[in-house]
């Protein structure tokens, strides 16, 4: 009996979820002073948690070749998206004895509003086709980000492995990839060109003489600040962003609040709906962030109750983190007072945004935080 579609993505959600949890729990652990060989068992620890991830994701997008590719655009730090592509890539590259070279140039603060999943898998594709057909040397990546009127343009190029590989035949590449990198990386080959076409986006090999051919490929995006939230104090300098975390999963709340500190945001922790307006009342948080289903009372009876308390403290931003974000969902989780939705496994870049615009829309905690 086929796995029916509603329980094949409610399990794939939790499983996305629980390693989400290890990749926090192990940054916490990296954190603390550990013996060398404790570094190693957490550093492979995440590193096996982030290949459950990418598995995942590789299944997803199999799915996603047969309807389009979807996309999510968020505010993307293009350098750090770089920094993203050598953090993936430089050890695998390593390990078939090839160099892998990353560089970024433009704007150290540049970004745009685009799917950052979606960019790295077309670095991933163009990357694996170049280290299938090099068993030595070097593999060279790198992003120009160029202003234009109507936003930024990305001019990606990686240079290496075969000539004209990206115009060769596409199952003998499919085969050469999956030979050398895996099922894994061959899928991204095709997923690549998915993401190209569906983008719109240019992509042309530029002949070098004596070496591998480089394949150069072109997006338009729209430009975007992504500077963390502050709130300035009256008269002082501006200050950290002070949040709850509200889940009666501790492993979701540990996640949570890894994920705030990324973004200089403080924060503080309670386990159900009780417990979060108990905490609301006491006026000490810019934002909140609510699971929905708890023990004792429900992120949404909790809104409610926050939203009676005496203002500002009633206006207190607060943003759903739940698995059950259907539309009809959101509608009540709006109706009930909520400013905004994140769903479950957070993205970093999806929790920032809706933080943003929280923040953005709530005119109270300028005064709360006077």
């Amino acid at each position: 009996m086929p796995l029916p579609g509603f329980l094949f993505d409610r399990m794939r959600a939790d499983i996305r979820q629980q390693m989400d949890g290890v990749l926090a729990l192990s940054g916490q652990l990296s954190r603390h002073r550990l013996t060398p060989d404790a570094e190693a068992c957490v550093q492979s620890v995440a590193e096996a948690a982030l290949n459950v991830r990418r598995l995942l994701e590789a299944v997803e997008d199999l799915r996603a070749l047969e309807g389009g590719v979807r996309f999510d655009p968020q505010p993307t730090a293009l350098r750090e998206l770089m920094d993203g592509v050598n953090e993936r890539w430089r050890r695998k590259a390593a390990a078939l004895n090839v160099t892998l070279l990353v560089s970024y140039d433009g704007d150290p603060e540049a970004s745009a509003m685009a799917d950052s999943q979606r960019l790295m898998q077309l670095f991933d594709g163009f990357i694996s086709e170049a280290l299938s057909g090099r068993s030595r040397g070097a593999v060279e990546a790198s992003l120009t980000v160029l202003n234009t009127e109507a936003g930024v343009r990305l001019v990606g190029r990686v240079r290496g492995g075969r000539e004209a590989a990206w115009d060769s035949d596409p199952d003998l590449r499919f085969r050469a990839v999956e030979a050398r990198l895996g099922l894994e990386a061959a899928l991204g080959v095709l997923l690549a060109r998915r993401i190209l076409a569906d983008l719109k986006g240019d992509v042309r090999l530029q002949a070098n003489a004596g070496a591998p051919d480089t394949a150069v490929f072109e997006l338009e995006m729209a430009s975007v600040a992504t500077a963390a939230p502050t709130h300035a104090s009256a008269g002082g300098p501006a200050r950290p962003i002070h949040i709850l975390v509200v889940d009666d999963n501790a492993t979701n709340r540990m996640v949570a609040q890894s994920l705030v500190e990324m973004f200089n945001c403080t924060s503080e922790a309670a386990e159900d709906g009780v417990e979060a307006v108990e905490a609301a009342a006491r006026g000490r948080f810019d934002l909140i962030l609510m699971d929905i289903k708890m023990p004792r009372m429900d992120g949404v009876a909790a809104t409610r109750a926050i939203r009676a308390l005496p203002e500002p403290v009633g206006s207190t931003p607060v943003i759903a983190l739940t698995a059950n974000a259907d539309p009809e969902d959101v509608v009540g989780y709006l109706a009930a007072g909520m400013n905004g939705v994140v769903g479950k496994p957070m993205k970093p870049d999806q929790l920032l945004a809706a933080m943003q615009q929280a923040l953005g829309d709530t005119q109270a905690l300028d005064a709360a935080a006077a």
